[in-house]
Order: C-alpha cells, then sequence, then structure tokens
C-alpha cells in the first residue's frame, strides 16, 4: 500500500466528491464543469507542524483557489498550504 506524505508544513485534504449527477427542480442536469466546488473537506495527512491546530479526520474550511488538486489511487485530493486553513468544523452543545 502506498500513501502520501505532506512535506512543507502542507496538509493533504480529500476532496472526493459524490459520482450523483445534480439536477434542478426543474429537471436540468448540471453538469461537473458548472457545480461551485466546496470549499470543505477532510483532512487525510499532516506534515510535521508544530502547535497544529487540526488533527487527521477534522474537517476544514479552506481558501477558494488555494492548493494543489491530484488524483492518487482513485481518490481525488487537495494539497494545501497549512497557513491556508482557515477554520475547522468543531461540534458544540446547545444552550
Amino acid at each position: 500500500m502506498k500513501e502520501l506524505q505532506p512535506l512543507n508544513q502542507n496538509v493533504i485534504l480529500d476532496i472526493s466528491d459524490d459520482k450523483k449527477e445534480q439536477m434542478t427542480a426543474s429537471g436540468i442536469i448540471i453538469p461537473d464543469t458548472a457545480k461551485e466546488k466546496p470549499m470543505f473537506a477532510k483532512v487525510i495527512a499532516l506534515s510535521n507542524i508544530e502547535n497544529c491546530e487540526v488533527a487527521i479526520g477534522d474537517i476544514v474550511f479552506y481558501k477558494q483557489f488555494s492548493g494543489t488538486e491530484i488524483e492518487f489511487e482513485g481518490k481525488k485530493l487537495l494539497t494545501v498550504p497549512y497557513d491556508e486553513l482557515l477554520a475547522k468544523v468543531v461540534d458544540t452543545e446547545e444552550i
């Protein structure tokens, strides 16, 4: 089994999306090229980063046009510099 290990304070995100066809309420099929890219993804690998605020498995929000898309072993991945992560999704309790 092969694994990607990010270097130089990069983070690898899994951006594999549903292959399901999307359609408007009126029945118009939306092609992949017209879909808006989500800016949330799951962290699957981290380089050696001091005081890192995210962990593998976290869902993070990243800058819209950041990173480099790659395909590795059938998965669509995004390599993003750590400083281009903007937030992470956390569960909180209702008050």
